[in-house]
């Protein structure tokens, strides 16, 4: 049942340094817009204090919900989000906000209409990097061209870690989705455009992280397995029957 017009959908694992802050951050942000919202985090598979926290924070607001996955993996826990968010749009949201909050709002109306899927793109014209390494900024560019070649030809960025899905796309997307690693949002994308969604790519500022949890080489070929998963289950057909639709 959609209750709340937006649902913010932060995956949370082995997060105990950063997530009260980002919390906090996105809180006393929301808190002073025109609409009602939920943050859902989902924490999956942590070591350390990360669910604790997230309690804390939710016991002391109740727009903040905790959901627990015991397997990895950050598809998992965003899929996990987006079929349990109630919001009438469900962003999802790195915990390091690479891309500044206040840039939340250009992905769904009334600054952004006519679209079922927004993602934020490094890419297109008018966004700007800050401070990236030479060597990561041509890594991913080598390996969007294997995105684009493989599975997504018309999109200059799929994985910069925010997107904005409509309710209606968000429930049939992510019940299709397969992937629990991090080439997760490539197959939510392909099978957004296999359904003939509108997607829209939204420019933006982003900062790099020297934190960041994703290891170049090795999820490179993970990655690179996985789009050969998604071509595979295509030429299948197990993307064209997996969604039920499900009473509101």
């Amino acid at each position: 049942m959609t209750v709340c017009f937006l649902s913010i959908i932060i995956p949370a694992f082995n997060e105990e340094q950063r997530l009260p802050a980002a919390l906090n951050r996105v809180l006393s942000y929301l808190n002073h817009r025109p609409f009602d919202f939920e943050i859902i985090v989902v924490e999956n598979g942590s070591h350390d204090r990360t669910y604790e926290l997230a309690r804390v924070c939710a016991d002391q607001h109740p727009e903040v919900r905790v959901l627990q996955e015991t397997k990895r993996g950050k598809g998992l826990a965003v899929r996990t989000g987006m079929l349990e968010a109630r919001g009438e749009y469900r962003f999802m949201c790195d915990v390091d906000f690479s891309m500044p909050v206040e840039e939340i709002e250009r992905f769904f109306p009334p600054q952004l209409t006519g679209c079922d899927v927004a993602i934020a793109s490094r890419e297109t014209a008018g966004a700007v990097r800050y401070n990236e390494p030479f060597h990561r900024h041509a890594v991913g560019r080598i390996f969007n061209q294997l995105i684009r070649w493989m599975a997504l030809p018309d999109f200059h960025d799929t994985q910069c870690g925010f997107k904005c899905f409509h309710a209606p796309a968000a429930r049939r997307i992510f019940q299709c989705v397969t992937i629990n690693g991090w080439t997760f949002d490539v197959e939510a994308l392909y099978i957004a455009r296999k359904f003939r969604y509108k997607i829209v790519e939204v420019p933006v500022p982003w900062y790099f992280n020297p934190d960041s949890k994703v290891h170049v080489l090795r999820d490179s070929w993970q990655m690179a397995l996985d789009l050969y998963h998604i071509r595979q289950n295509s030429s299948q057909g197990k993307y064209d029957n997996c969604y039920e639709e499900k009473p509101e």
